[in-house]
C-alpha cells in the first residue's frame, strides 16, 4: 500500500451508523486508517474490474486459442 505518512491528509465529514462508530471506538480501530485501507481496496477492485471489462474480448480470444492449440510451452513441460 502507499506510504500514508508522506501523503497529504485532508479532513472530511462523514456520517456513519452511531452503533457501528461506538463499537469501532471501543475496539480501538483507527477510523482514518480503516477508511483509507478500505477505500484503497475498493478503488483497486474497481480498476481491476474496469480492466477486465475493457479487455474481455482479448481475454476470451486468448482463452479460445489455448483451448484449440494448447499452451506454447506444452512441448517443453515435463509434468
Amino acid at each position: 500500500m502507499r506510504d500514508h505518512a508522506k501523503r497529504k491528509k485532508k479532513a472530511v465529514n462523514l456520517s456513519i451508523d452511531a452503533d457501528l462508530l461506538a463499537e469501532a471506538k471501543q475496539a480501538g480501530i483507527n477510523m482514518s486508517e480503516a477508511l483509507e485501507r478500505t477505500l484503497a481496496n475498493e478503488l483497486k477492485h474497481g480498476r481491476w474490474e474496469k480492466w477486465r471489462s475493457e479487455n474481455r474480448a482479448a481475454i476470451e480470444s486468448h482463452n479460445e486459442f489455448i483451448r484449440k492449440h494448447g499452451l506454447l510451452s506444452d512441448d517443453w513441460r515435463k509434468f
